[in-house]
């Protein structure tokens, strides 16, 4: 637990300052494109009055910034319960390998079909996206899985390349309607979300890496 609360602290710490930099001023740029969309003014109102968000100002920080680093204590917690579970060790380097998976697991592999989008961009259902969102994170994880915990039997390895494919081959939720803000925009948010993921889950597994083998007990594991 230890270990959990302190690599996330660390790793959800460092995206919200990524996001407060370089996420939020996009997706503020977003909004004001959504502001001034021309629709109909009752409909936006009831909308606005029918959902909650925080306000602009530090209330918008503050639970950013909160639900950032609950992330990623969670995803800590979530990788080293894998790690001890499965038998491995884990180290700074290893902890880098597991982070870049859990990066590719729940970052890249659902970003291929869903990738991330600002406001005023149309999405499908949320029913639908979330069902192939957790499909296709547990299909590519037990893919990774199967490639590299094995890798001198070439039937689970086969297995695994067809569970990395079938998310995408099932094809994800299609979206209907044309996004209002500029193509560039939604461009630079799809990247910048992507590579803040990418630098959340190297440090993420390097941190808990480092501080699991720094703990008395670290060292139990042999594999």
């Amino acid at each position: 637990m230890q270990t959990a609360l302190l690599a996330g602290a660390i790793a959800g710490t460092l995206l919200f300052f990524y996001q407060y930099l370089v996420v939020v001023p996009r997706i503020v740029a977003a909004e004001a494109y959504e502001e001034h969309n021309e629709g109909d003014e009752s409909e936006r109102d009831h909308a606005r009055h029918s959902e909650w968000k925080p306000n602009d100002g530090w209330e918008r920080t503050f639970f950013t910034a909160a639900s950032t680093i609950l992330t990623g204590i969670g995803f800590a917690a979530l990788l080293l319960s894998t790690v001890v579970l499965c038998g491995f060790s884990l180290d700074v380097p290893r902890g880098l390998l597991w982070g870049l998976a859990g990066f590719v697991c729940f970052a890249v592999a659902p970003a291929i079909g869903l990738p991330p989008v600002p406001p005023g961009v149309p999405v499908s259902d949320v029913h639908a996206r979330q069902l192939w969102w957790v499909m296709t994170v547990v299909a590519t994880a037990i893919g990774l899985f199967l490639i590299f915990a094995r890798p001198g039997s070439w039937i689970p390895r086969m297995a695994g390349g067809i569970l990395l494919l079938l998310p995408h081959i099932i094809g994800a939720p299609q979206t209907i309607g044309s996004p209002i803000v500029p193509a560039e925009l939604v461009r630079a948010f799809a990247l910048a979300s992507i590579a803040g993921n990418g630098l959340f889950w190297l440090v993420l597994g390097a941190a808990t890496g480092f501080f699991f083998r720094s703990h008395p007990r670290g060292s139990i594991t042999e594999r």
